[in-house]
């Protein structure tokens, strides 16, 4: 069975495989009727433990332009409220027909556990687990820089040389790891920046260059920042004196940005906490492709859910 679980184990072929599927699937939307019937007859079921605007309603819209039936599950008000398992739950689902299931879940390694355990026959998306992997939105950002870069139609195009910085809360950070192993891949020189409290152990074992000090960061010219949300849900303890302090020191404030090469792109994966960790002027900024994202998101999810359920090609094992 094959599934996109992470972006670890993806190589620079698939990566621009997927990529170029996107650039394809994002020419959909100009048509007078914005469908393709390549998934007709399939049924997709986001299930989600976890709230979420961006990721399930991009991968929604994208489902239905592949002409997919979709089944929105959320966990609240369901049969979880009661005590339900995920394995029930995902059986349960997968006896009613999911040919896949788009999951998103707050323990890391969930979707894992749903694909490898035999509990349904449907291909598993993950659509972010607990602290662990965020493929989709590793994916999208890539795209995101791609066609920034490059223009659209940059088929067969990889990244190497690009330098990206990705800002703040590192350790909480499903996106930061994902577009860790994805960007490396495509040969951009990733730099974490952040607070110390914000660097996960281990840091030596990541193919990346770190930093303490977001203004020599910015003094190297990188090609991006892709700020981070200070994930407050997640944080049990003091990882930094206040917000005021956090922005003060981690924040994309007007006078960063300033300093910022015209070029460099301003990311944020969403939802942004403005004012903490990026200035409301930087983030509806002219470099800034924030709502590009969300945008490009539909096209990515659209060529990963083709790829996986279509039989044209495989993603991951």
């Amino acid at each position: 069975m094959i599934h996109l679980l992470g972006t670890k184990d993806l190589d620079k072929q698939t990566v621009i495989r997927i990529l170029d599927t996107a650039e394809e699937m994002s020419q959909v939307a100009s048509r007078s009727v914005p469908r393709l019937p390549a998934l007709r007859g399939k049924t997709i079921v986001n299930l989600f433990y976890e709230d979420s605007t961006r990721t399930r309603t991009s991968f929604e819209i994208a489902a239905k332009m592949l002409s997919a039936d979709v089944v929105n599950f959320s966990a609240k008000g369901s049969s979880v409220s009661k005590g339900e398992s995920l394995k029930d739950t995902a059986q349960t689902l997968a006896a009613m027909g999911a040919d896949a299931i788009v999951m998103r879940h707050s323990a890391s390694g969930a979707a894992q556990t749903l694909a490898e355990n035999g509990w349904v026959d449907a291909q598993v998306v993950n659509a972010g687990d607990g602290t662990h992997e965020h493929p989709t939105q590793a994916l999208l950002d890539a795209f995101t820089i791609r066609r920034r870069v490059f223009g659209p139609n940059s088929t067969g195009k990889a990244l190497d040389g690009l330098r990206v910085a990705i800002v703040g809360d590192v350790l909480h950070s499903r996106v930061a790891r994902s577009n860790i192993w994805l960007l490396t891949a495509l040969g951009v020189r990733v730099t974490l920046v952040g607070p110390a409290t914000f660097i996960p152990n281990g840091i030596a074992g990541f193919p990346v260059d770190c930093s303490f000090n977001f203004d020599e960061m910015i003094d190297s010219e990188p090609d991006a920042v892709m700020m981070l949300r200070v994930q407050s849900e997640r944080i049990e303890s003091s990882f930094f004196p206040n917000s005021r302090e956090y922005a003060r020191h981690w924040g994309l404030s007007d006078d960063r940005a300033a300093r910022l090469p015209k070029s460099c792109l301003i990311m944020h994966p969403g939802p942004m906490n403005r004012g903490l960790e990026i200035s409301s002027s930087a983030a509806d900024s002219v470099t800034s492709t924030i709502r590009e994202q969300v945008a490009n998101g539909i096209s990515v999810r659209m060529a990963v859910l083709f790829l996986l359920l279509s039989g044209a090609q495989r993603i991951s094992q």
